[in-house]
């Protein structure tokens, strides 16, 4: 196949969300990632068989694609076992807390002597240095510490964080590109390379507009509800309609003015409340009332419609379910139909990465725990059936 990762052997220790979305990116463009776990799983995993089951849905969706083994690090061999690999290998990403793989020495000053052309990832959330280096970190907290959750909600609500799971796949978002920065860095030095992501530093460019606010008013930025986080765009929100809501964000003059004929109000084509932008954002309250008495009378699909005939950013606000089953994503193949073995048929994602002329990477299910011991150890690293089964008594795998 021709696949821009292939060659790449990338060794993976990630869990829960971070570390597993940025290696699922690396194998659905071709590279071989091998999934380690300690023997009773990672937490996600581990999660999962203590309420007697053997797989979630995010589990299949972030590490499918890949081969998985059971490595025990607190063993000798364990350690001598993941430097064999390492020597093989090109890549190797966790997102342990800070010091964790050096407590078990195993860290990159070590493996780095084993192969000096690795480059090894490692995700946290406060970074590896630093006064909070050893804060505990979770998508929830890093949401609080780096102040989503200071904007997140209605103005005269409590602070909120945002539904998705959006810290941890903004960290893996940019572990893919620390690694293949690093990779590329390799090509021209011959070296390998320690990188590393903190997840509070991945999201501090997503607060722009509070951040303006800040700078253009003095004041704290303030919870906005639906509306614009700066408050400096109008109409920016998400409007009532018959069956549900849709959010209207007007960017550009000639979308109010393509929306104002959408609602058959073109007599307010001059009025000065609503000709510019910092008009109606000084109107909010008057131009939101104007939007929803429009909205108020049609249903998503019906101002879904007129603002593509009539070219005004919107859209109607669709369920989890919806999405799943959105007819353009399938079709586009970034949402997939397979039959899982433990799951049955399930709708998993492709990558969002689109190269154009490199083969896709068909969708292979996740992985049980520790499926492909014996063809990692027993045919990769040349140590056949017996030399696998002794590592198993000896409980380094």
């Amino acid at each position: 196949m021709s696949t821009p990762l292939a060659g790449i052997t990338v060794l993976d220790f990630g869990q829960i969300f971070q570390g597993p979305y940025a290696t699922f990116l690396m194998a659905k463009a071709g590279a071989n990632v091998i999934k380690i776990e300690p023997p009773g799983g990672e937490p996600l995993r581990r999660r999962i068989i203590a309420s007697g089951g053997e797989t979630t849905l995010p589990m299949a969706m972030l590490n499918a694609n890949k081969r998985a083994v059971t490595l025990n690090l607190k063993s000798q061999q364990g350690k001598d076992l993941l430097k064999q690999m390492v020597a093989k290998a090109d890549v190797l990403l966790e997102n342990f807390s800070p010091g964790t793989m050096d407590g078990l020495g195993v860290g990159y000053a070590v493996l780095k002597q084993a192969n000096p052309r690795l480059v090894y990832a490692t995700g946290t959330g406060f970074g590896i240095t630093g006064p909070d280096r050893d804060n505990l970190a979770m998508d929830f907290t890093i949401q609080a510490a780096s102040g989503i959750m200071s904007i997140t909600g209605a103005p005269d609500g409590p602070p909120m964080k945002a539904g998705p799971t959006l810290v941890d796949f903004m960290g893996g978002i940019h572990l893919y590109g620390a690694v293949m920065t690093a990779l590329l860095h390799r090509e021209t030095t011959g070296q390998g390379q320690l990188v590393e992501v903190a997840m509070q530093e991945t999201v501090y460019s997503s607060l722009a507009s509070s951040y303006d606010y800040y700078f253009r008013t003095g004041k704290e930025p303030p919870r906005a509800g639906n509306r614009q986080a700066g408050l400096a765009s109008a109409p920016y929100n998400a409007f009532q309609t018959r069956d549900g809501w849709v959010a209207i964000h007007v960017v550009t003059e000639g979308h109010w003015q393509n929306l104002l004929r959408a609602m058959g109000r073109e007599d307010l084509l001059d009025d000065a409340r609503f000709s510019t932008n910092p008009a109606r954002t000084e109107n909010m309250a008057a131009t939101e009332a104007l939007v929803t008495a429009w909205t108020i009378g049609l249903t998503k699909s019906e101002v879904a419609a007129a603002a593509k005939r009539y070219k005004i950013p919107a859209a109607p606000v669709r369920t989890a379910v919806e999405v799943m089953n959105d007819p353009h994503m399938h079709e586009r193949g970034m949402l997939q139909r397979i039959e899982h073995p433990a799951l049955g048929p399930i709708v998993v994602p492709n990558s969002p990465l689109r190269l154009h002329g490199a083969d896709p990477v068909d969708p292979v299910p996740s992985p049980a725990l520790g499926q492909h011991n014996q063809q990692v150890y027993g045919e990769w690293l040349g140590l056949g059936e017996a030399g696998v089964e002794a590592l198993r008594r000896a409980g380094a795998i």
